[in-house]
C-alpha cells in the first residue's frame, strides 16, 4: 500500500489532541486497523471517519470502549438488516409487477 493513504497516527493524534493510546486501544478491540512501517504505525485513510466518529464517542459523549464497540455491533447489524429489508423490496417488486 502507497504512504500517502496512510494516516500516520503520533501525527493524527497530535492534530486532533487525543492520546496514542486511544488508538491503541481501538485496535485492541478490533475497530480499526493498524499498519507499522518503519517504526511507525498508520491507519489506511478510508478509517478516518469511523476514527473520528469513535473520537466523538469517547471525548464528547464519554461512552467507555466497550460502549463503542456495542455502537458499532448495532449500527452494522441496522445497516444489514437495512440491506436486507431492500433486497426482499426489490424482490417483492418483481412479483407484483408479473401479477
Amino acid at each position: 500500500m502507497k504512504t500517502e493513504y496512510l494516516i500516520a497516527v503520533d501525527d493524527f493524534c497530535a492534530n486532533h489532541n487525543i492520546e496514542i493510546s486511544f488508538i491503541s486501544n481501538l485496535h485492541q478491540s478490533g475497530l480499526i486497523d493498524i499498519i507499522s512501517k518503519k517504526e511507525k504505525i498508520y491507519f489506511e485513510s478510508t478509517q478516518i471517519q469511523q476514527v473520528e466518529k469513535f473520537i466523538r464517542f469517547y471525548y464528547e459523549f464519554d461512552i467507555n470502549l466497550e460502549g463503542i464497540e456495542t455502537i458499532t455491533h448495532l449500527l452494522q447489524r441496522l445497516s444489514s438488516q437495512q440491506d436486507e429489508i431492500n433486497s426482499l423490496r426489490n424482490r417483492l417488486r418483481l412479483y407484483e409487477s408479473e401479477e
